[in-house]
């Protein structure tokens, strides 16, 4: 147990150094985990909602602020490349993030062309309906991107780095309030990148 508890400091300690330098992604991050915690909530009582919810708000702040804020330059702070970090990533590095925001947007067209998605869905009739599906499919990716890249991670490390990555999944929203509570405020005081001085 300690070791996994190890491994899992250790991600979590490598995620943020390597991928969170800007505040603004900080700042995202934050709106996501508060999000993400609220679609926790949510899930045990209207799935197809929380589903909506987590990926329009909470997943899609937290990949602009990866996409669009972070800097992709030489890593003088860690002494690495953005290539380097991009190879040695654990879990989605940001080739296969815009792979699995493609399948994400690309999800819903099948709706429109065979709305009970191949018998899964009885036909909508209503907008209201249609987005339900949505919501639905969309959390079925949620689910098999976990799982993906969790057993692709038993063959190509070893089963306990994929469980700890999967756990660092589920914890992260939990993990980045506590973690980036402070950087809006920090964004307002005219700060735009933490000099990652925290203590491992």
């Amino acid at each position: 147990m300690t070791g996994f508890l190890d491994c899992l400091k250790e991600q979590r300690w490598d995620d943020h150094r390597y991928y969170h330098h800007n505040l603004v992604n900080q700042s995202l991050h934050l709106l996501s985990a508060s999000t993400f915690v609220c679609a926790y909530i949510l899930v045990f009582k209207d799935p197809a909602l929380a589903s909506l919810l987590g990926w329009c708000v909470a997943m899609t702040s937290r990949q602009i602020g990866h996409f669009f804020f972070e800097p992709k330059g030489y890593d003088h702070v860690n002494q690495a490349t953005h290539r380097y970090k991009e190879e040695v990533k654990v879990g989605y590095n940001l080739v296969r993030k815009w792979i699995f925001m493609s399948v994400w947007v690309l999800i819903p067209l099948p709706l429109l062309i065979d709305p009970s998605f191949f018998g899964l869905f009885v036909p909508h009739e209503t907008m209201t309906e249609l987005l339900r599906h949505v919501g639905i499919l969309w959390l079925g990716l949620a689910f098999g991107g976990l799982m993906f890249r969790t057993v692709q991670l038993f063959f190509i490390r070893d089963v306990q780095t994929g469980l700890v990555w999967a756990t660092k999944i589920l914890t992260d929203p939990f993990h980045d309030i506590k973690l980036y509570h402070k950087a809006p405020v920090r964004l307002l005081k005219g700060e735009r990148i933490d000099g990652m001085a925290q203590a491992h």
